[in-house]
């Protein structure tokens, strides 16, 4: 089933769980529902952390299912392929996504990215404004990629300005970098 077959959650408070991982990048924090994963959020340190529980638990409406949870195997999925992916053996996420913190045109440009910009490939904001259909949008486009819930899986380190610059990142340039260099599309850092 994709992610556009899925059906839509229902109103009202949703259960959801939470769990942070290690990676080459520092810790990340996911949060998944039944729906699949919803959100990716760097440099999740204990106080990262808790702020991201408490905006999801607004934003949701009841905090983080206890384990064991509905929502484990998702997390396990997820970390598993976050896992892999820094490992160098994935390309191509399957696990399933939650879309439902992102809606409108910011939706439709992470959804183009995903679906159109690959595993160690590039694209720049206004290339994903002509594919949404909204040419004069590059800037809109940057909005996007920076309220992306789902960094990583959903690739916004792969968009870049149209001049060959990096663009920017909100985790950092450094993790962009990192993410870039681990995908073959720049060199390894020297330090």
């Amino acid at each position: 089933m994709t992610d556009s077959e899925r059906p839509l959650p229902p109103p009202g408070p949703r259960p959801w769980a939470w769990t942070t991982i290690d990676t080459p990048v520092g810790p990340l924090g996911l949060a998944a529902t039944a729906q699949g994963l919803l959100s990716v959020v760097f440099r999740a340190d204990a106080g990262t952390a808790a702020t991201a529980v408490a905006r999801l638990t607004q934003q949701l409406g009841s905090p983080p299912c206890p384990p064991p949870s509905p929502c484990d195997g998702l997390l396990a999925e997820a970390s598993a392929q976050l896992g892999d992916y820094f490992a160098g053996r994935l390309r191509t996420f399957s696990v399933p996504l939650d879309w439902s913190l992102t809606s409108g045109f910011n939706r439709r440009a992470l959804r183009e990215l995903l679906a159109h910009v690959p595993y160690g490939a590039l694209a720049a904001y206004q290339d994903l404004a002509d594919r949404t259909g909204e040419p004069g949008a590059a800037r809109a486009v940057g909005v996007a990629m920076g309220s992306n819930p789902l960094p990583i899986v959903v690739p916004c380190h792969r968009v870049v300005e149209s001049g060959g610059g990096l663009g920017g990142f909100g985790p950092g340039l450094e993790i962009k970098r990192a993410l870039l260099a681990l995908e073959g599309v720049l060199p390894e850092p020297l330090f």
